[in-house]
């Protein structure tokens, strides 16, 4: 039997050491933390671009002689994906992608996909799904930039919608539905809790890093 293997992309990192953004809270941006960060979301660091800037460009928040070194990075590594240690409008991410010519995520979309890696409960499944989805309905644009009206084709003649429009509704209409499926979810999680209290058994938790070993005092 042949089992579908998740694709691995190569990857870029960029790590920006942005005077402007500095918020004396050093550690949160030490490219250690970040470069962890990247191989815990399981992708295959390729290359590394490590840099200072005054202030982020406003077109592509990366300083434009910058950008030409990191696009020979990207094209002498075969890089499939670029990751940025910083958030980026949806225009800088755009411009970014059309300027390397391979998809670009910052540092929020990197968080959210290893949240997502992670989450095993129904409720965090869903705000993971519902955090995505909020991220993405600010980002079509990115996708979209190219398509005009669409017309010509059987079934699509007339002015109709344009596909970021279609999937702007799409989306708002998925948000809408796991907003409705988290409140019955917490309701449930409320009675249950309840229901818990009421009863004579004992609760108790055990909390730890991960790997700490809980699941072994668990069976002991």
């Amino acid at each position: 039997m042949i089992v579908d293997q998740i694709q691995i992309p190569k990857t870029l990192i960029i790590f920006l050491e942005i005077d402007s953004l500095k918020t004396g809270d050093e550690l949160e941006n030490m490219f250690k933390e970040f470069n962890e960060l990247v191989n815990s979301a399981g992708a295959e660091i390729v290359e590394k671009s490590i840099s200072k800037q005054t202030k982020p460009s406003i077109s592509h928040f990366i300083n434009k002689g910058k950008l030409e070194e990191i696009k020979l990075l990207v094209d002498s590594s075969c890089a499939e994906l670029v990751i940025v240690n910083h958030q980026l409008s949806a225009s800088q991410a755009r411009n970014l992608e059309l300027k390397l010519k391979v998809r670009v995520i910052d540092k929020t979309e990197l968080i959210l996909d290893i949240f997502a890696s992670r989450a095993t409960t129904h409720i965090g499944k869903l705000q993971v799904e519902l955090a995505q989805l909020n991220h993405l309905s600010t980002r079509l644009i990115r996708g979209w930039t190219h398509l005009e009206r669409q017309k010509g084709g059987i079934g699509l003649r007339g002015p109709g919608e344009t596909q970021l429009e279609t999937d702007r509704r799409l989306i708002g209409h998925r948000i809408k539905r796991l907003k409705a499926r988290l409140d019955k979810a917490h309701k449930q999680k409320q009675l249950n809790s309840y229901s818990r209290k009421k009863s004579r058994n004992k609760l108790v938790a055990l909390v730890g890093y991960t790997n700490a070993g809980k699941t072994h005092y668990l069976i002991l």
